[in-house]
């Protein structure tokens, strides 16, 4: 069963810098034959996309975060990271994590981020 760690979220003020982890454990296979990325929620609002590595290794981000947010990972430490700059009172969420694969898909318990003005 894959289980995934999230951690390093935090109160930053805006324009900061916060790097995100997370930490997979149970994958049997090559960290990178998954489909990873990171989405958000904010309060009163529906879970959005915010970057992804697809299963061929290409990335992309959503439009609100390109430029600012850098998702990148560490294949033989199975750990997934968005590096967030220039942070916004609007990246305000808790960001999870998920991993798929065929059948196969898993989500963190989120790690809050809060961007004050």
């Amino acid at each position: 069963q894959v289980q995934l760690v999230e951690s390093g979220g935090g109160l930053v003020q805006a324009g900061g810098s916060l790097r995100l982890s997370c930490a997979a454990s149970g994958i049997t296979v090559s960290f990178s034959d998954y489909a990873m990325g990171w989405y958000r929620q904010a309060p009163g609002k529906q879970r959005e996309f915010v970057a992804r590595f697809s299963r061929n290794g290409s990335a992309n981000s959503a439009d609100s975060v390109k430029g600012r947010f850098t998702i990148s990972r560490d294949n033989a430490k199975k750990t997934l990271y968005l590096q967030m700059n220039s942070l916004k009172p609007e990246d305000t969420a808790v960001y999870y994590c998920n991993v798929n694969r065929g059948l196969t898909a898993a989500w963190g318990q989120g790690t809050q981020v809060t961007v004050s003005s």
